[in-house]
Parts: structure tokens; sequence; C-alpha cells
């Protein structure tokens, strides 16, 4: 049997059990699925166990150390830090799944359109290299300047910005994902099962649809974990910058952002975020890495 088609096996029945087991051997992959569960919890359910309004402000509590009514102490206007990283877990996951899925959809869609219609395949390459040799973060910059104000004054100052971003990044993020899915698509079309739906006179799409992308599969949960990762870093450096969400819309990098000018008076302001954003992204990595090992063809044959 193939190597691609024991990874369109290892997405179902048996040898989905099978995957699961060798992702269980993997102790990053592991911990980093616990770790990334427990951060999704916290930030969709620790709000309404918490109960403490990210922007309420009160003045006698400022700069507060952290305590028990507040676990990671207070800001400069008495708001309470856990609170706001965990509003700020929400908006922050939300932008890492929504640029992922666009990018996933983007890259995938190129690569597997590059990859299997070779008349496709010189200009789709060229239109991924003419990306790959632009400056991402100053192109993002100059787009959120230019579409800004107009998006935030056609969906309003909280959701104009989540389009703006999720676009942004998502139409900036997808041509390593293009050229790995084209690379796997160039050894898949050639191995036997392919060629023999091609001499049956089964339409190209629908190769597409039943044994091509099945067989990338792997390849495509790999970068879209990576994509998470890289979308939450990319927002959290924007808002850095401080062109991101509002003051009173948080997310982790808006936190970092407001909490540099007063490190010296209360460092958890930028400690809590940013080890936030490290977790996240480190678990995310783990799994990327625990989910390509577990469908590795040579892992799922033994």
């Amino acid at each position: 049997m193939s190597e691609a088609a024991l990874d369109t096996e290892a997405v179902s029945g048996p040898a989905g059990r099978q995957v699961w087991r060798q992702f269980r051997r993997h102790p990053g992959g592991v911990v980093g699925l616990l770790v990334l569960v427990a951060i999704v919890l916290a930030v969709f359910v620790g709000p309404y166990l918490h109960g403490v309004d990210p922007n309420r402000i009160s003045i006698r509590e400022r700069n507060q150390a952290p305590t028990f009514v507040h676990p990671f102490g207070t800001d400069n206007l008495g708001r309470d830090l856990f609170a706001a990283v965990l509003a700020g877990g929400r908006v922050s996951l939300a932008v890492g799944l929504a640029a992922m899925a666009l990018t996933l959809a983007l890259g995938a869609s190129i690569g597997v359109a590059s990859g299997y219609w070779r008349r496709l395949d010189g200009p789709l390459m060229r239109l991924t290299d003419l990306f790959l040799a632009l400056p991402l973060l100053p192109l993002l910059l100059v787009v959120i300047t230019l579409f800004r104000e107009p998006l935030r004054a056609a969906f309003g100052p909280s959701t104009g910005i989540f389009i703006l971003i999720v676009v942004g990044i998502g139409m900036t993020s997808w041509m390593h994902t293009a050229r790995i899915v084209r690379g796997d698509v160039l050894a898949v079309k050639r191995q036997e099962f392919v060629l023999a739906a091609q001499a049956s006179g089964m339409r190209a799409r629908r190769i597409v649809i039943k044994h091509v992308l099945p067989n990338v599969l792997s390849s495509i949960l790999v970068s879209a974990t990576l994509g998470i990762a890289s979308a939450i870093i990319t927002e959290s450096t924007l808002s850095f910058l401080g062109l991101g969400f509002p003051p009173d819309f948080p997310t982790w990098g808006r936190l970092l952002y407001d909490g540099v000018s007063f490190m010296q008076i209360t460092p958890a302001r930028v400690i809590w975020p940013g080890l936030a954003i490290s977790l996240t992204v480190l678990s995310v990595n783990f799994i990327g890495d625990a989910i390509r090992d577990a469908l590795d063809p040579r892992a799922l044959r033994r």
C-alpha cells in the first residue's frame, strides 16, 4: 500500500484511533494540547467565573500588586488585569482562528490548483513568489492605515478592525501553505491510484476532491496549527504598534502596548499578556509537531 493511501486511511475509522495513539506518544503534543485546552477554557469560561468587568475603572485600586480579588493586579486606572487578559484572549484566539481559516482556504486552493493543473502552475507560483518578495509587515501597516477608517465607519470600531486585521493577515500569510501543498500534490498525482482514476475517465475535479485532498490533509493540518500561532503573533505585533483594536477592546498585544510605559511601576502589565501569547504559540506549535509525526505514513505502518 502506498504512503499516500495510508494518509487517506489515517483520517477515518480504526486508523483514526491509531493516529490518536501516535499523537499521545508525543509528550510535547500532549502537553501542548492540555495547555491550549486550559487557555481556551480560561478565556471563554473564566470571565463568567471571575465576574469582573475588564473596563471597570477604580482609581483607588490602581497599580495594585496581585491579590485574591485581583489575581494579576491592576493597571494605572484600577482595571483588573486578570479580567483584561481573559477578555483579550477571546479576541486574540478569534483572530488567530479566523485568519488561519482564510490562510488555509487561499493557500490550499492555490497549492492544489498549481500542483494538479500544469497550465496553472507557472502563473500561480509566480504570484506566490511576488507575495513572498513583499515586505509583509510594512504592507500590513499600509493596508491598515488606508482602510482602517472606512471599515470602522461601515462596521463599527471593533468589527471593522477585526475584519481588517483578519483579512490583512490571511491575504499575506498563505504563500508557505501553497508551496507545501503544491509539493505534496505533485507527489500524490503520480501515485498509482490517481493514475488509475484518470485512466477510468473520472473528472479532474472529482479526483482532486476524492483522492488528492485527503492525501495532503496532514500538511494542511500542520499548516493550520502554524497559521494560528503566526496570526496571533502578527495581531499582537500590530496591536503593540498601536494599529490594532481600540483601547477599550483589549487584546494581548494591546495590553502589552498599554503596559510598556508602566513596566517599572507594574511589571505584571507586560508579563501576563506576554506569557499568555508565549504559552498559546508554544502549545499550538507542539500540537502541530505531534500531528505531523502522528500522520507520518512510516509511523502508521508500524
